[in-house]
């Protein structure tokens, strides 16, 4: 079954404060963003800024020019997860060695213009790839459904990694990501654009739980 993980992305930290309460109180599993302005048009809050909750499993999603300059700051907050773009710049494979060997999973982005062969050496170290198909640092928007070939494509590098998909998520797709194989749904503009955001996780919830089916083709 599929695991719908609703987005944190925030600009000030008031805002992070007010979102990340929102969706910790019914979700079991949440994705914060942080952005510089280098690698993303939008200035969201930096991991200095970053607190987790308690209970609830965190993954932190690095929009950085230069992630590694923060590896010590994300590695000290202590998420299940962080995710480091491929477009990035710097060591990152020794970034996710050292998040692995701190006992932190290590993840790996995929803008919508990134092959995966491109990717493929990172890959074959991420416990965890992200297939990005949104906008960068923004919510909502339509998902670019053109992207899940790229599923087939990073489980024939490395089986073993959980396959996360972040853009457009909404009631019309969710089940068919899943049936795709994607194993995290982040949501972002669904359900805190919502007039009732719990009751908008619950109907996502819902509708991945459905075994899935593979394609004939």
């Amino acid at each position: 079954m599929a695991t719908i993980c609703p987005t944190v992305t925030a600009e000030t930290p008031q805002e992070y404060a007010a979102n990340l309460a929102e969706v910790a109180a019914f979700a079991a599993r949440i994705h914060i963003d942080v952005a510089d302005s280098a690698f993303t048009p939008r200035q969201l809050i930096m991991p200095a800024q970053v607190y987790l909750p308690q209970d609830v499993m965190s993954d932190i999603h690095v929009m950085l020019e230069e992630p590694a300059k923060e590896l010590m700051t994300l590695i000290s907050l202590r998420p299940h997860l962080v995710i480091f773009h491929a477009e990035s710049k710097g060591d990152l494979a020794g970034c996710l060695g050292a998040l692995q060997k701190a006992g932190i999973a290590a993840g790996i982005a995929l803008l919508p213009d990134t092959q995966v062969a491109d990717a493929a050496p990172l890959i074959t170290l991420a416990d965890h790839v992200l297939i990005f198909a949104g906008h960068l640092g923004f919510q909502g928007g339509t998902a670019d459904m053109n992207q899940v070939q790229k599923i087939a494509q990073i489980k024939a590098l490395n089986a073993k990694a959980e396959i996360a998909w972040d853009g457009g998520i909404n009631d019309h797709n969710a089940a068919e990501l899943a049936a795709a194989g994607v194993d995290v749904l982040n949501v972002g503009g669904f359900i805190h654009d919502a007039a009732d955001p719990t009751a908008a996780y619950q109907r996502l919830s819902a509708a991945v739980e459905r075994p899935r089916v593979q394609s004939a083709n």
